[in-house]
């Protein structure tokens, strides 16, 4: 660059020429400073420092990810208690379901006992109901056999009063 900088025309080749030196005395200055890095003299409150930024960014970061982590497991601990809260309303719930399941069933056993002692009833019912029209059957034929009797004898009681007196 500097060759190239020296062919051109004298009022470019001034300020080329400056901006060249500014560069080389930059790049001079960078080369001393990597070989002062590269060569391990460097003081100690330099790298504290570097150290120190580069811990306050990790701190800042690792406080940044334990309030998320904090956030996340509160929130998780809620979700696992909603979640027990829920099972046991449910297992409350089915042991409810069981119970009243378990009463439906004696109470339909007590129904389906009724109705059996019931139609037992009823069968007993029918069947006194005829034994009550064949007696009264019975009592009213009687009743006519004894007023048949009774007239029979009435006839025979006056003719023979109606004999004997004539």
């Amino acid at each position: 660059m500097d060759l190239e900088a020296r062919a051109l025309q004298p009022n470019v080749k001034v300020v080329l020429l400056a901006k060249l030196r500014e560069y080389k005395s930059d790049l001079n200055n960078l080369k001393t400073e990597v070989k002062r890095l590269v060569s391990g003299n460097l003081n100690a409150s330099a790298r504290d420092e570097l150290l120190e930024s580069g811990m306050a960014n990790t701190l800042t970061a690792s406080a940044d990810q334990r309030s998320r982590l904090m956030f996340s497991t509160e929130r998780l601990n809620k979700t696992s208690d909603r979640i027990k809260d829920g099972r046991r309303t449910m297992l409350e719930t089915e042991e409810l379901g069981v119970s009243i399941l378990q009463d439906l069933h004696s109470q339909r056993q007590s129904l389906l006992h009724a109705h059996n002692t019931l139609d037992g009833v009823d069968d007993n019912v029918g069947k006194s109901k005829k034994i009550l029209t064949n007696m009264a059957r019975r009592m009213s034929k009687n009743k006519w056999i004894i007023g048949s009797i009774i007239a029979v004898l009435v006839i025979a009681i006056l003719l023979i009063l109606y004999f004997k007196l004539t």
